[in-house]
């Protein structure tokens, strides 16, 4: 028996980042709500943000394999790739998904494939490559 070394394979992920917004949420537990996991927009100071006016600082809480994480203003939300009932997506800071992840561009997909990507946004022409 030796010692191997090995590669991580790339994966593709669907992610978003939070620009902070009411709206923004939205869209985003949207989007996690949509693929049935669940979601909630949290305000870290409730008695302060109804006194004034909404300006402490709120956060999306997602449940996790690890237990409830939230993201807060800037974190990217991905949907996990390999989804099980206890993870589904889950916060990812700013500076992390910078080091981990880049844009998947038309060069990774190939301009044949721009009317063929499916309702996940995966290319079947360049995964079938």
């Amino acid at each position: 028996m030796t010692v191997t070394r090995y590669r991580k394979r790339p994966v593709e992920i669907e992610a978003i980042q939070w620009d902070g917004t009411a709206d923004g949420a939205t869209r985003i537990i949207d989007w996690i709500l949509s693929h049935g996991s669940t979601a909630t927009y949290t305000c870290s100071n409730p008695e302060r943000c109804a006194e004034h006016d909404g300006d402490t600082p709120h956060s999306i809480a997602m449940r996790t394999l690890e237990g409830t994480m939230r993201a807060d203003l800037g974190d990217w939300i991905i949907r996990e790739p390999f989804p099980t009932d206890d993870r589904k997506f889950y916060p990812c800071k700013p500076d992390i998904f910078a080091a981990t992840y880049e844009p998947v561009s038309e060069e990774t997909c190939g301009p044949e494939c721009s009317e063929m990507h499916t309702e996940t946004g995966r290319c079947e022409i360049a995964r079938n490559r």
